[in-house]
């Protein structure tokens, strides 16, 4: 007796948080970096929409006002960026035949301010990092810059004791203060355990130089000053 083959059924795509999720489950948005900063601003999102409301019932008008409240008084840079990545959930949405809102025009990008600073070509720090006289600490920071587009702020706060940090990749803490995780290549990967070599805790990057000691506290009077290691830098 031969079993029916039963027809796989579609994921459920009808409330905002469902519609969300396939969208970033989708293979064209599989870069972690990218799935990481689009998740940030769609979560948001959903906080103030309701995740779990049905789709249908968004409206154009009230999809664009959210946006407003959430970014509207931010550099028009960072409102291009997030509109960029709820513009990509929508678009995904109506290719997906769901019935996506429409923002009105009033919610279009905003002209940003011209800078003639270009990011530094790739041959040039391939050549940076080849250098003799660069040392570790340094051609380490600045492959991980390269690799995960992170923030410098981001990167320096990495504890070697982080979760994830053996498999590429390691959690940050965002300018909003949500948790996300960055990842990085192979060349990251091979300077890495050079660098945090025979060390099990404290940061990543560690100072050349030594913190000063420590004030002592008020309650106990003066304290013998004692051998400090080196601070993060």
């Amino acid at each position: 007796m031969t079993g029916k083959i039963m027809p796989l059924r579609a994921p459920d795509t009808s409330t905002i948080q469902a519609a969300a999720d396939a969208f970033l489950s989708s293979p064209r948005y599989a870069n972690p970096n990218t799935r990481r900063g689009y998740t940030g601003v769609l979560d948001r999102l959903l906080a103030g929409l309701g995740a779990s409301r049905p789709l249908a019932e968004v409206s154009g008008e009230e999809l664009a006002g959210l946006p407003e409240q959430l970014w509207g008084q931010r550099a028009p840079a960072t409102w291009n960026r997030n509109r960029g990545a709820v513009t990509a959930w929508l678009s995904w949405c109506t290719a997906s035949r769901l019935p996506a809102p429409v923002p009105p025009a009033s919610a279009g990008r905003r002209r940003e301010h011209l800078n003639a600073t270009r990011a530094v070509p790739r041959p040039a720090i391939d050549r940076a990092l080849s250098r003799r006289d660069v040392p570790l600490r340094e051609k380490t920071l600045w492959r991980m810059l390269d690799e995960t587009a992170a923030r410098a702020s981001e990167v320096l706060a990495l504890n070697i004791d982080d979760p994830g940090l053996d498999a590429r990749r390691a959690p940050v803490r965002s300018k909003g203060g949500d948790t996300g995780w960055i990842c990085w290549g192979s060349g990251t990967a091979h300077l890495l355990p050079r660098l945090i070599r025979g060390r099990h805790a404290g940061p990543v990057f560690l100072s050349e130089r030594r913190p000063g000691p420590a004030p002592p506290p008020r309650s106990q009077g003066p304290v013998p000053c004692h051998r400090t290691g080196p601070a993060r830098v």
